[in-house]
């Protein structure tokens, strides 16, 4: 492959990641309630609430979006999510707008770290009083190949691309540093010297 058909090549490339980005950008911004496949309630407190998932069956490390509506909206009301772990951990968070549709409460692109069974706490504090309420979902295994060779098998394009680059960077400097040789140099030497032995010996 020449220097020529590589660059051509990277260039297709790229110009089809970045069709692909342009497809897919639009579905990103959409409503996740046009996304959710599944749903869940849970009382917290006086509060009914809608739990809806984007994904489902949830699995370990699989992006979703989470959406939460609580009956009569959100208007006057606050709270807090906490996400415990099958083995302990737990991460607590404030309830937010979704950035997708600010009219219930979401989380946006999370995933799950491990298989298990998870438990959402809710706290919500409202016009009627403040109340809590517990939500367990079952996450199963990652899907797809273990992780470590997901990025390798991810990362090997990326590599391949930058040693590729380095050979041509690489040559195309030797080629400008190198001086230039003339190839009669080594001719017009041996003659002068042949000349010079003529010389020497009609002297």
């Amino acid at each position: 492959m020449t220097i020529h058909n590589g660059l051509r090549a990277m260039v297709a490339m790229l110009c089809a990641v970045a069709a692909l980005s342009i497809g897919v950008a639009p579905a990103a911004a959409a409503d996740p309630l046009d996304y959710v496949v599944h749903t869940e309630h849970v009382q917290v407190g006086p509060y009914p609430v809608k739990v809806g998932f984007t994904v489902w069956p949830l699995r370990a490390m699989q992006s979703l979006d989470f959406t939460f509506q609580p009956d009569g909206g959100i208007a006057g009301k606050s709270g807090t999510i906490a996400t415990i772990a099958p083995d302990g951990r737990e991460e607590a968070d404030r309830l937010s707008r979704h950035p997708r549709n600010r009219e219930v409460w979401g989380l946006d692109v999370e995933s799950l770290d491990s298989s298990g069974t998870w438990t959402l706490q809710f706290t919500i504090d409202g016009p009627q009083g403040e109340g809590t309420g517990d939500l367990s979902v079952d996450v199963l295994r990652q899907p797809g190949p273990p992780l470590a060779l997901s990025w390798l098998v991810g990362l090997t394009p990326l590599a391949l691309t930058l040693v590729f680059f380095a050979v041509v960077w690489i040559r195309t400097g030797r080629l400008a540093g190198e001086p230039l040789r003339r190839p009669w140099s080594s001719t017009s030497g041996r003659a002068s010297g042949a000349f010079r032995g003529r010389r020497t010996r009609r002297d």
